[in-house]
C-alpha cells in the first residue's frame, strides 16, 4: 500500500485549485438510471470513488460510462437497465452504491440490491433510505444482506417525514419520487448544497422540483425524464481541507474556485481561530496571522452546521491551538479514529463518548502513522505539516478516495510532501 511523508515546517504560499464534489458526483451519477437519454456531468473529481467503484457497479447494471478530459467529465448512457442487481462485490466498497436503489425501482419498479459500505465510521443504517421509499409504495423484503424492492405498479407520490436528517436518504427518496405518480413532500429533508445540486440536475432532466436546500421538499413526479448536461457543484469539503493548509504552516494560499456560502460555519471557526479568509474574484484566500491559533470549540451538525467530514482536520489543528478546545461530533459515534495517530505525534486529546478534548501543544512531532478512514487519512498529513521531523502516513488508500492528487496541490504552494508506492 502506498504511504504519503511529510516534511513539516514550510510556509505555504500559493494556488490550489479545488476539484468538483465527490459527495454531490456520487449522487448525480445514479441519475442516470432515471432516464433513457444521456447525462453528462461536467467538472467531475478524478477520484477512484468516481472512476473505479461508482462507474463499475452502474456499468454492472448495463449504464455505458465514458470517461472524457483526463476524467472531469463523465458521459452516462442508460438506455435501458439489462440487470437489477446491484451485487455485494461492487457495493461493499462504497456506501454511496445503495443510492442506485430509487432510480431503478422508479423507473423499472424493481431493484435488488447489496447492503453497503465504506468507511468504517459508525453504523449509518439505510432505513431512512426505506422507509422513505415504502413511503412511494415500495415493497421491500431485506434477506440474505440485500434489498428487494419492487413496485409493481409504479411509485406514487407520498408524504414522508425523515425522523432525523438524512443527506443520503434525502438524496434517494428525491430521485425516485421525481418519477412516482402525484406529489411527494420530504419533510426534514437533508438541506446540504449537494442536496440542491442534484435538484438542479433532476430540474435540467425535466423534474417538477421545489424548496431544495430547505427542510421541505416537494416533488410532482413526472412520466419521463429527459437527458441533460450538469456541472459538479465545487467540493466544500475539499475546500475546507485546503482552507487549514496555511492554518497549519503559516503562508497565504487561495482556493481557486472556493465560495464562500459553500462553508459559512466552518469559515467562522476559522475565524474565531484567528484565521484570516476572504473571498476573492477566483475563490478564497486563507492566511495565518501572528502567533499561533486560538483554541475554538466545535459541535458537528447537518448543514448548515459545522460539517462533519470536517471535524478530523479541525482537530488536528487545535492540536497546536493556544488553549483547550473540545469537539462533539454529533453525526457519526465512531469518528475520532485519528485522535490515537495525532497523539502519536505529541498531541494531547482525551476522547469521551463523542466528546474529544484537545489541550494544544506547541508543537507536534513527526512519527508514523495509520490512516483509518477518508477525512482521518487528509488530518495526519495537514498534521505532519506542521510537526517537526519526518511523518509518514500509512495506508492512504482511504485519501484516494476523497482527494485528486493532494500530494501536487500541497508542494506546488511549497509543502515537502511525496507518494511512496507501495508494493500491495
Amino acid at each position: 500500500m502506498d504511504s504519503i511523508i511529510v516534511k513539516g515546517g514550510q510556509e505555504l504560499h500559493g494556488q490550489i485549485p479545488i476539484a468538483g464534489a465527490k459527495n454531490a458526483c456520487l449522487t448525480l451519477m445514479p441519475a442516470t438510471l432515471l432516464s433513457e437519454e444521456p447525462l453528462t456531468l461536467t467538472n467531475a473529481p478524478r477520484l477512484s470513488d468516481i472512476i473505479l467503484t461508482m462507474s463499475r457497479l452502474l456499468e454492472s447494471l448495463g449504464v455505458e460510462v465514458s470517461s472524457l478530459q483526463d476524467g472531469q467529465v463523465q458521459v452516462l448512457s442508460s438506455k435501458s437497465i439489462s440487470n437489477h442487481k446491484a451485487d455485494y462485490d461492487i457495493v461493499r466498497k462504497m456506501r454511496a452504491s445503495i443510492l442506485v436503489l430509487g432510480p431503478m425501482l422508479a423507473r423499472d419498479g424493481h431493484a435488488v440490491v447489496s447492503l453497503p459500505g465504506g468507511c468504517a465510521i459508525g453504523a449509518r443504517p439505510v432505513d431512512l433510505h426505506l422507509k422513505g421509499l415504502e413511503a412511494l409504495g415500495a415493497e421491500l423484503d431485506l434477506r440474505d444482506g440485500y434489498v428487494h424492492a419492487k413496485a409493481p405498479k409504479g411509485l406514487r407520490g407520498g408524504v414522508f417525514e425523515f425522523p432525523i436528517v438524512s443527506v443520503g436518504a434525502t438524496e434517494n427518496v428525491l430521485m425516485a419520487a421525481s418519477l412516482a405518480k402525484g406529489t411527494t413532500v420530504l419533510k426534514n429533508a437533508a438541506r446540504e448544497p449537494e442536496i440542491v445540486d442534484l435538484a438542479d440536475c433532476l430540474i435540467r432532466m425535466g423534474a417538477q422540483i421545489d424548496g431544495a436546500g430547505t427542510s421541505t421538499i416537494t416533488i410532482q413526479g413526472v412520466d419521463r425524464l429527459n437527458g441533460a448536461t450538469h456541472p459538479v457543484i465545487v467540493d466544500r469539503i475539499e475546500l475546507g481541507t485546503y482552507m487549514l493548509a496555511p492554518a497549519f504552516t503559516g503562508g497565504e494560499v487561495e482556493l481557486l474556485g472556493g465560495r464562500l456560502d459553500l462553508v459559512e460555519a466552518f469559515a467562522a471557526k476559522m475565524d474565531e481561530a484567528g484565521i484570516s479568509v476572504e473571498a476573492t474574484k477566483n475563490g478564497i484566500k486563507v492566511t495565518r496571522k501572528n502567533g499561533r491559533v486560538n483554541a475554538v470549540n466545535v459541535v458537528t451538525a447537518p448543514h448548515p452546521g459545522f460539517p462533519t467530514d470536517l471535524q478530523a482536520q479541525f482537530m488536528a489543528l487545535m492540536c497546536t491551538a493556544d488553549g483547550t478546545s473540545v469537539l462533539e461530533e454529533r453525526i457519526f459515534e465512531n469518528r475520532f479514529m485519528h485522535a490515537p495517530e495525532l497523539m502519536r505525534m505529541g498531541a494531547q486529546i482525551d476522547v469521551q463518548g463523542g466528546t474529544a478534548t484537545v489541550t494544544g501543544v506547541d508543537k507536534l512531532k513527526g512519527a508514523p502513522v495509520m490512516a483509518t478512514d477518508l477525512r482521518a487519512s487528509v488530518s495526519l498529513i495537514l498534521a505532519g505539516l506542521a510537526a517537526e521531523g519526518e511523518t509518514v502516513v500509512n495506508r492512504v488508500y482511504h485519501l484516494d478516495r476523497g482527494y485528486e492528487r493532494v500530494e501536487e496541490k500541497l508542494s506546488a504552494c511549497g509543502a515537502q510532501i511525496e507518494r511512496v508506492k507501495g508494493n500491495g
